[in-house]
């Protein structure tokens, strides 16, 4: 289109809805957002109703255009990625029902039959991803022994941004990464019959939509779309992969120069990427983690995930504020994170064994155990409130070790960007964790520049995803910061008693469970 100088990359999260406008050269111009909502239960269920996702990034989208003069002309392509795993069913007429999130724990029966059945060993091989409750595979196959009329009545099987790509192309279709990691192996990016079979559900086939490369392809905006939306009819659409290895390939996971690089987010939860070749892929002997193809051809990012990193940090920071609350003192929790580089500073590095299981949740990475759960190994009456704070800071870098370390050797890189990146005394702990230098990316939301990287090697305005990634995403990563070599040797010998007692640990938990209180009631999340 003469005079497109802009793409559009959408971001659907778990929290937030987002549509941010970018610059040929990766620019980021503006952002609309929305905030999402989901609804939880005390079943364990997760779930999003599907058109009103749609209505928020029609919202967002709509915001995006009165914060642009002349954007709808101006637009070159949009892109789209959003929370990964999960079940958005959809049927002749419309969705069948909400989604089941990543959230929805309903499956984890039909997770402990299918894990200890003989072909899961060979579903992991194929898929590289170990099988979980989130997983839309694991959620179809426990509808199809519990709630078989909810896949009856479907024609589709979508994930949430292939929901919001239906909506913007009318193009039923997932991509390769969701593909693969649910249904599929990892090395050919296709379907696998034989890991649709271990997971019983062959008979369903049909309901998996066509796979289709963003890079490669892209569909038309439709006329309903565009008079929604504000946009132009017949700008190009890019289906983009799953948003974490979006994130991760928008923050710098692959290229820019080093070799064995990693990415994690550290925020709320704890997301450990690194990008390999296929065929250099570690598959763990516990079966954990995923593997996620990445948009660069025979790429693929290993990944691990925490269920709780910064929670534990505002566990601890809140403990303080509790108790200068209790003295007419009150704290904001802007305060205390201001103060977190200080009490490191007051602290002996490798004292305290924490394990940051602080998740109701439990953990999922590099071992699953919903049953885990947060403590303290090693205080004594010498230790103060530093030195509590150093030990939960220090329980993050042990945590991410011990999921790189399931994926193999540990990188020579870490790309970092999350709340943890703006602390220098947790990058300094992170980088001496992994013994590998700190870059921090620069770039706001990286999840819609993924995409919208997509987007522009598939119209042309990148030649390829590498020349996109020299473009759009090494000049926004910091200097390396070296790690502190006295930290490094305190954490070599730190880490093997973080993983000895959390393997020692898992009796207790089961104990603990058997006499905490059900959950009560029901709650809504807004």
């Amino acid at each position: 289109m003469p005079g497109a100088d802009v793409l559009i990359g959408i971001d659907a999260g778990t929290s937030v809805i987002k549509a941010v406008a970018f610059d040929l050269s990766g620019r980021q111009i503006d952002i609309a957002s929305v905030p999402n909502r989901y609804h939880a239960g005390a079943d364990g269920s997760a779930t999003q109703n599907l058109w009103r996702t749609w209505d928020d990034c029609v919202i967002a989208l709509c915001g995006l255009g009165e914060r642009i003069e002349n954007l709808a002309a101006r637009a070159a392509a949009l892109s789209v990625t959003a929370q990964g795993d999960g079940t958005w069913l959809v049927g002749r007429d419309g969705p069948v029902c909400d989604a089941w999130l990543w959230l929805d724990a309903r499956a984890a029966p039909t997770v402990a039959r299918i894990a200890a059945s003989a072909a899961e060993r060979g579903r992991f091989e194929a898929t590289g991803t170990g099988l979980n409750t989130c997983q839309q595979g694991s959620q179809m196959a426990h509808m199809d022994v519990h709630m078989p009329e909810l896949l009856d009545r479907a024609e589709v099987a979508l994930h949430c941004k292939d929901w919001l790509y239906l909506n913007l192309t009318g193009v039923r279709a997932t991509d390769p990464s969701e593909a693969s990691f649910t249904f599929g192996n990892f090395r050919n990016r296709r379907y696998d019959d034989s890991v649709i079979g271990a997971l019983g559900l062959g008979h369903r086939r049909a309901l998996l939509p066509d796979i289709v490369d963003g890079t490669q392809t892209t569909h038309p905006l439709t006329e309903s779309a565009a008079r929604q939306t504000g946009l132009r009819a017949g700008t190009p659409v890019s289906l983009g992969y799953v948003d974490m290895v979006m994130t991760a390939l928008g923050a710098g996971v692959h290229g820019g120069g080093a070799g064995d690089v990693a990415c994690s987010t550290v925020g709320s939860t704890g997301v450990h990427l690194r990008a390999a070749r296929a065929g250099d892929v570690h598959l763990n002997d516990q079966g954990t983690g995923y593997v996620i193809c990445l948009p660069v051809p025979g790429m693929v990012t290993q990944v691990q995930t925490n269920m709780a990193a910064t929670l534990n940090l505002d566990w601890v920071l809140g403990l303080a504020a509790g108790v200068l609350a209790d003295f007419g003192r009150p704290a904001t929790h802007g305060d205390l994170i201001a103060r977190i580089d200080g009490w490191l500073a007051r602290s002996g590095p490798g004292q305290i064994v924490y394990h940051p299981y602080i998740s109701e949740a439990g953990e999922r990475g590099p071992f699953v155990n919903a049953e885990a759960r947060a403590g303290f190994v090693g205080l004594s009456a010498a230790h103060r409130y530093p030195d509590l704070v150093r030990a939960v800071a220090e329980g993050l870098g042990m945590a991410m070790r011990d999921c790189y370390a399931a994926m193999g050797p540990l990188p020579s890189e870490l790309r970092l960007t999350g709340g943890a990146a703006r602390s220098p005394g947790l990058r300094a702990i992170l980088a001496a964790a992994l013994n590998a230098p700190v870059r921090v990316s620069r770039r706001d939301e990286a999840g819609a520049a993924g995409a919208a990287m997509m987007a522009a090697v598939a119209i042309g305005a990148c030649r390829d995803m590498e020349s996109c990634i020299a473009e759009w995403v090494t000049p926004l990563l910091g200097e390396a910061e070296s790690p502190d070599p006295d930290l490094v040797v305190a954490y070599e010998r730190l880490f093997p008693a973080f993983v000895k007692s959390r393997q020692a640990l898992p009796s207790a938990w089961r104990m603990l469970a058997n006499v905490r209180p059900a959950p009560e009631g029901d709650r809504n999340d807004n």
